[in-house]
């Protein structure tokens, strides 16, 4: 069994964590996230995020969750004619957000930014018209967005939700809070289900990572 062979998983998971170098401008923007006290992706997660927008080519791209701008950073830069749209309901960090893409010379016509609750805003958007969906919101609200995500998708297209270890919880089944059981139910509900593949990245706080069938 590999884990009979295996040393130390606390150092590997460092190790990849430190492993990403982060970009002067997202670095200056993630300076500008902890001065207003929002939790943004680790360095690791948002270099796992480009890499897969760049290998899925992902060109229409849609994030909940805005914050002050890192993930939707690391997703634009897989790409120089990649769109994202991003949404938070929180205007004031959209607005720390909107300052981060202009310093790191983000083209105006390749973010679109949007105030308001995710599931409304989803609710009005084009349906299979998404090469990539990133999810980084309140866990206690993925189980009533995840079918109208889910709907935005191509067929060929990904789903992507931060936090599915939360805080390495979920892998305990003996925690059973609202937010551990909420992701849980997430990663349960594409466990072999027809039409899609998924699996967990250990990277950051954990990432569900959901390809839909073509």
């Amino acid at each position: 069994m590999l884990s009979d062979i295996m040393i130390d998983k606390i150092s590997s998971w460092k190790f990849a964590e430190d492993y990403s170098a982060e970009p002067s401008e997202i670095a200056q923007a993630r300076h500008h996230a902890e001065q207003l006290g929002v939790e943004s992706v680790t360095p690791a997660t948002g270099a796992q995020l480009a890499v897969l927008a760049a290998i899925s080519k992902a060109k229409n791209i849609v994030e909940a969750g805005t914050g002050a701008g890192i993930s939707g950073l690391w997703l634009l830069s897989a790409s120089k004619d990649s769109v994202l749209t991003t949404i938070d309901n929180e205007p004031e960090y959209q607005n720390v957000a909107k300052k981060n893409f202009v310093a790191a010379n983000i083209p105006a016509n390749r973010i679109r930014v949007i105030t308001g609750k995710a599931k409304a805003v989803m609710g009005n958007m084009a349906e299979g018209g998404y090469d990539l969906v990133f999810l980084d919101i309140d866990p206690l609200e993925i189980e009533e967005l995840l079918p109208t995500a889910v709907a935005l998708i191509r067929p060929g297209g990904a789903l992507v939700i931060a936090h599915a270890l939360w805080r390495d919880r979920v892998p305990n089944p003996a925690l059973r809070d609202d937010e551990t059981s909420a992701l849980r139910a997430a990663i349960k509900a594409f466990s072999d289900v027809s039409g899609f593949i998924s699996s967990i990245s250990l990277v950051g706080d954990g990432l569900l990572l959901v390809a839909k069938g073509e």
